[in-house]
């Protein structure tokens, strides 16, 4: 009965993995003026049947990593170099890797290791390659962000808390529940100590929160695009979030009430074809590029 029960385990774990969509991440160029978001130039990075999400840019290097599915549905970090034109693989694993993140000091990629057995634990592999160091093993963690060099913004999978937010000090092994029914998009805000996260507040209703790393003190910023919760922050206090099929943007504003605060279109110069799905945004340091994840 119990082998009959860890096969069942196995072959479910591999179906909601070969479930994932099959998706390409597009590369564009961006400018950004007086607030208004242009967009230019989108090229396939990935050229790779089935699954290519989550890209995350280096902060000093031309380079995207992100997840990629093997032959065998199993997800191993990959990393494309936009100078060079180049990919190579930073994980070849029997587990599955998700959420590559650069840590705050640039010498690891972080990311989320899921196990055969369910468990998803966050680790750190050695930004040139290496053997994995484990740093959190206890909750199942979804996605993450870095607050500092030590605290991290998590998403944990909880059967008594659902989707909560989780502010955790790795040096203390501190850790304070600081919200439930969240979505996926954990961000540091660029030029702030503060970080973002999107709270669901009705069935297909979401509203992006501001945490104060200082205070502790919540706020709204704006109300999501209907049914989303993905978006990426650029300088100058600027949120790009997509409906599917257009982008927007919203520059931060908080002298005007929260349901008078609108999205504005961005604008696509050239071939828009390929925005179908997109499902995820990411941009570089200096917000000159953006990564777009696309249904394939």
């Amino acid at each position: 009965m119990i082998k009959s029960l860890v096969t069942l385990i196995f072959i479910f774990s591999g179906l909601v993995c070969a479930g994932q969509s099959a998706t390409e991440i597009f590369l564009f160029d961006m400018k950004t003026s007086d607030g208004n978001v242009t967009i230019s130039t989108g090229t396939n990075i990935t050229k790779h049947k089935g699954y290519d999400n989550q890209p995350f840019f280096h902060p000093t290097q031309p380079v995207i990593y992100y997840s990629s599915f093997d032959d065998s549905s199993r997800s191993d970090i990959k990393f494309y170099n936009y100078s060079t034109k180049k990919t190579a693989n930073l994980t070849v694993t029997k587990e599955r890797e998700y959420s590559p993140t650069v840590t705050p000091d640039e010498n690891f990629i972080s990311c989320i290791i899921q196990r055969d057995n369910g468990a998803q634990d966050l680790a750190k592999y050695p930004i040139d390659g290496g053997k994995p160091v484990v740093l959190i093993n206890h909750l199942k963690v979804g996605y993450h962000a870095w607050a500092a060099e030590n605290k991290l913004f998590l998403f944990v999978l909880d059967d008594s808390i659902r989707n909560s937010l989780h502010y955790y000090y790795l040096d203390k092994n501190a850790d304070t529940v600081v919200a439930e029914d969240i979505g996926r998009s954990l961000h540091k805000i660029p030029g702030q100590n503060a970080m973002s996260f999107v709270q669901k507040i009705g069935d297909k209703e979401y509203v992006i929160k501001k945490f104060d790393l200082n205070t502790g003190v919540i706020n709204s910023i704006i109300p999501a695009l209907p049914g989303q919760d993905q978006l990426c922050w650029l300088q100058n206090n600027i949120i790009l979030m997509s409906d599917g099929s257009k982008l927007f943007s919203f520059q931060g504003n908080s002298f005007s009430e929260l349901k008078d605060r609108k999205w504005q279109p961005v604008t696509i110069k050239g071939d828009a074809s390929m925005l179908r799905g997109v499902t995820r945004l990411a941009t570089n340091y200096d917000n000159t590029k953006l990564a777009v994840v696309v249904n394939e």
